[in-house]
Order: structure tokens, then sequence, then C-alpha cells
């Protein structure tokens, strides 16, 4: 009966009440798609407020714009990095299910901070008027809207961190349909992202605008109220990883046991005996053993039987040649070495989207300032152009499924490979689609720049001396192509990213490795501040006037910065190059060409 129950259970996996989880009870499909509707939900809370959020700050809470602006990017970049943390907590001491139950209720709570102070008038500042000055919140009312801020980013970082992971934990690494079913869950996971986003900048935004902020934040709060009881309905159906221990620990162990064998017994290196897994010597070995954690990952990422000889260095963590007894606390198996370097060899593809993230940011940034400067008329309807981010958002929710049904069949039937198309080939796609991009915003700005210059030689006026309120005769639409080619290199790389890092990653490290993710979004997002302030600070010194300066964007020499970006992220996507070449897959279903 034992022997049956084991041959009927997922090993290493636990459902919601922390019972063996069972084939065909646990897991698949249906248990994932809970999680794709939960993710529409999320991720319409936090937009809502975060694409609109520097209104707010500018004209309630009397924030300059340059203030409100880095009060924004600041919020947002805390978030995102904080998945980070919640990767970490998944792995290392929670399972993904709870991590995202304690996140949630943790951004619900700020959520109803940040409602209750724009409904209460005493909560925040005094509204401008000609007898009253516009006062900056201070105080306990600063304190107020900074700690439903934070709240909230903290909620949300756990909800990236644990979601992604715990709807690919669904699925059967061990068979071919599984693992294309988790492929198809991350495409769909960024169209559900996509989904949640498409209603926060449309119909959100316009409550927030025409209704008052109250109703924004009140829609966000009950939105991700709802995600919370669609989440438990799906707990009977899930089936969840066990913790293993802190991934930072194992990755510290190896690092420091490297160093010591390096240091004090590299002239015994030559006859080093390899500490097996299986070792009896090793008074690790049994109980990691029976961490379910690492069971779960033996048949998908298997256990190599001798060390590798790529990052030669750390193989000496594995050296137990040595009777001193400092060595016993930090003596590291073979598995424990080889995730490590697992680790170490996906970082370099992590820096390399960083630059992808940071063209991205220019769609909330200087793409809406020159879409403000051009006519945003369709038919009768005049559009927002805040609402640019509609664009990005609807190509991906068009081009995820065709990705999924149409693209990778076909190129699974030409390769003859149960991929298609690999991790590392989608996100270079991704990285090609930036470059064009990049080059087209270019074009196009230098066309819009045309159109202003003859439209004010035309008004005998000079370009400096033009009222940059008025309209320029030429169609926002232009702008599109730009986000065209965004939207779609966001597609292949976020969903790359987050199967590439859950694939490769070791079994214990999955969640905080598919939290990279999310951190080089932020890093991407901070690093475009970056490049804005260097670039203002040297052709300021080198020329009359700085690229990137003034109160009128005709004045601006954007389509240099934009050729700029364009070169950073060709040099950027030859360093990819250099390292997707080299890198070979570990994950079951992946081949070692990329």
């Amino acid at each position: 009966m034992e022997l049956e129950q084991n041959q009927r259970s997922w090993e290493g996996y636990v459902n919601w009440r922390n019972k063996p989880a069972l084939r065909g009870r646990h897991g698949g499909m249906l248990a994932a798609s809970f999680v794709l509707v939960v993710e529409i939900l999320e991720n319409l809370a936090f937009l809502a407020n975060a694409s609109n959020l520097v209104l707010y700050l500018r004209q309630y809470m009397h924030m300059s714009p340059s203030k409100s602006a880095n009060n924004v990017t600041n919020f947002m970049g805390t978030a995102f990095l904080l998945a980070l943390l919640g990767g970490f907590l998944s792995d290392a001491f929670f399972t993904t299910y709870h991590i995202y139950l304690i996140s949630a209720v943790i951004e619900f709570l700020g959520l109803i901070v940040l409602t209750a102070q724009a409904r209460v008038p005493s909560l925040k500042p005094p509204a401008c008027d000609a007898a009253t000055p516009c006062n900056e919140v201070s105080g306990g009312k600063a304190a107020m809207l900074f700690a439903g801020l934070y709240l909230v980013a903290l909620g949300v970082g756990g909800v990236k961190g644990s979601l992604p992971s715990h709807g690919a934990e669904q699925f059967d690494d061990n068979t071919p349909s599984g693992r294309r079913q988790r492929s198809t869950f991350f495409n769909y996971f960024v169209f559900c992202l996509s989904c949640g986003a498409l209603i926060a900048v449309t119909f959100v935004v316009w409550v927030e605008d025409n209704k008052g902020w109250e109703w924004g934040f009140g829609i966000s709060t009950i939105a991700i109220f709802v995600s919370i009881p669609v989440f438990l309905a799906g707990s009977t159906t899930y089936r969840s990883k066990i913790p293993s221990g802190s991934p930072l620990t194992t990755i510290l162990k190896v690092l420091v046991a490297a160093s010591l064998n390096s240091c004090f017994n590299s002239r015994n290196s030559s006859s080093a005996v390899v500490n097996m897994t299986s070792s009896p010597s090793n008074p690790h070995s049994g109980s990691r053993k029976q961490q379910a954690g690492k069971e779960a990952s033996n048949t998908t990422n298997k256990e190599p039987e001798a060390l590798t000889n790529t990052l030669k260095f750390l193989n000496k963590a594995a050296d137990q040649n040595n009777n001193n007894p400092i060595y016993s606390s930090i003596e590291c198996t073979v598995e424990q070495v080889e995730d490590v370097k697992i680790v170490l060899k996906v970082l370099p593809i992590f820096a390399c989207t960083i630059m992808l993230n940071c063209c991205l940011a220019q769609l909330s940034t200087f793409s809406v300032e020159q879409a403000a400067t051009m006519d945003t008329k369709l038919g009768s309807l005049k559009v927002p152009p805040a609402s640019l981010p509609i664009f990005p958002v609807l190509f991906i929710m068009v081009l995820a499924p065709i990705y999924d049904h149409i693209i990778t069949p076909f190129a699974r039937r030409v390769t003859k490979t149960e991929m298609g198309i690999t991790h590392l080939q989608r996100i270079g796609i991704g990285l090609v689609l930036s470059i064009v991009a990049m080059a087209v915003a270019a074009v196009v700005e230098v066309k819009r720049k045309r159109v202003a210059i003859e439209t004010h030689t035309n008004n005998n006026n000079s370009l400096l001396g033009h009222d940059a309120t008025k309209p320029l005769p030429i169609t926002f639409l232009w702008i599109a192509f730009q986000y065209l080619f965004l939207g779609s290199a966001d597609l292949f790389t976020l969903a790359g990213l987050l199967e590439f890092f859950f694939t490769e990653a070791p079994s214990s490290m999955r969640s905080l490795a598919t939290s990279l993710s999310w951190a080089s979004l932020a890093v991407g997002y901070y690093l475009s501040s970056a490049i804005v302030s260097i670039v203002n600070s040297v052709t300021g010194n080198t020329s009359h006037r700085p690229w990137l300066s003034g109160a009128n964007l005709n004045h601006y020499h954007l389509e240099r910065f934009y050729w700029l970006m364009c070169v950073l992220s060709a040099l950027n996507f030859l360093h990819y190059l250099f390292w997707a070449i080299r890198y070979k897959y570990r994950g079951t279903g992946t081949t070692n060409n990329n």
C-alpha cells in the first residue's frame, strides 16, 4: 500500500494541507488557470496606480514634477526588486502558495491606506487656490502616503516573486507534454499580465481622472481582494514544492569552501577526493537527500556523477582531502557545487537583458512626450498621450496566442525538436527587436522634427519660438511603430526569461532565479534615468545645449539619443551572443545548441 502511495504521489511536492500531492489530482493546466486569472487581477491592481501615480503626486500631494517622477520611479523599482525577496522566501522557508497569500494581503492593506487618504480630505494637503498656496505633503500625511505605497511595493514584490513559479510548478518536468504545457503557461502568463494592464491604463485611469482617485484606488483594492478567493478556489488542485532551505546559504558556502581550499590546500589539489552526494563520509548528504525540494529535481536536473569542467575554481569546494575540523561545516557536495555553477552561468544572461528594459522605459517617457506634440485624434476621438501604453499591451495580447499556436508548432516541425525555439534564441530575438525599435524611433523623430520645421517655416515662426502646445500636422500613429517592435521584444524576452530561469535553475532556487526577470526590469528603469543624466552632462559640456533639456521637445536632439540607444543595444546584443553561444542547457527537453 505504501509503495502504491509513493507511485501515485508527486515526489517533493505537497498539497495545500501540507500532505503529499497526488498524480492526477494535483497540478496540471487546471491548477495553472487559477494563477492566470489571479495575474490579471493582481497586475490590474498594481498598474492602475503606477501608470498614473505621477499625476496624483503632483495634483493632490503638490510635489514638483521632478520629485513626483523620482518617487514613482523609486516605487516601481522597489516593487520589482522586492520580487527577489519573494522568490527567496518561496525557496527557503515557505511555499509559493503561502508567499502569494501573505503578499496579496500586504498589498491589500497598502491599498486600503491609499484609498482612505484619497477619500478623506483631512488626510491630504489643502487644495490650492488663489488664497491658499500649494504646500507639499509632509509630516504624518507624507508618512501615511509612503507607508501605503511601500506596503503595496512589498506586496507586489512578493506576488511577482512567487506567482509565476507557483504556476510553473503545476507541470510535470519529466514528460514532453508537461514541458510544452509549461511553455504555454509562460506565454499566457505574459498575455494575462497584459490583460490586467489593458484594463488599468484605460478604464481605471479614466475613473481616476474623471471620478476621483478614491475610486481608482478603490478599484485596485477590490481587484487584489478578489484575487485572494480566486487563488484559494484552486487550492485543492495545486501542488507546491517543499522549501529546501536558503539558496543563498548554499551559494555562500560553496564560494567560501572553494576559496579556503584554494588558499590552504592547493598543494594537495591533484590528489583531492571528490565528495559524492552518496558518500557516507559526508554528514550532510543524508539530510540533503531527505529534503524533498531537492528530490523533486532528481529527475529533471540529474545530479552529475562528477564535477564538470566549467568554472573549475568552484570544484575545489568539493575537495575533502583535509583533516582540518573547520572544513566539516562547509563541506560541499558535487550537487551543491554544480547548482552554484548554474546560478553563476545565468547571471550574464540576466545582465544582458537590462539594456532591453532600459529601452522599454522610453515608452513611458519620451515616446509619450513625442505623441503629445502630434495630432492624437482618431476620427472624432482624441486619445490622451498617457494612454499610449495601450499599444504595446495590445500587441502583446495579439502576439502571445499567435506565438504559442502558430510560430512555436511551426518551429518544432522545422527544427524537429521539442522546444522549436530555445529560450536563449527567444531572448535573442527580443534583443534584436529592441535594436530595430530604437532605430525606428530615431527615424520617426527625424520625420516629426521635419514636419515641425516645415510647419514653423510656413507660419513664419522659428522652431524655438513656436507654441509647443499646438499639435503638429502628423498623426501620433507613427509612434505606434516603435511600440510595436518594443512590445514584441517584451513578449519574446520576458516570457523567455521567466521560462529560462525556471527551467535552468536548480530546484531549490527556482523562485529566486525567476525573480531575476523582474529585477532586470527594475535595473533597466534605473539605468535609463542614469543614461539620460550622463548624456545631458556630456553633451552640455561639449555643445551649446544638452541633447535632452528644455521645456520644448522640439529643441531636443531626441533622434541622436535614440541612435545612441540603438548602438548601445547592438553592442549589448553582441555581448549577449558571447554568453549565449557558450551556454549549455541542463534542463530536460532543451538542446545544447542555442
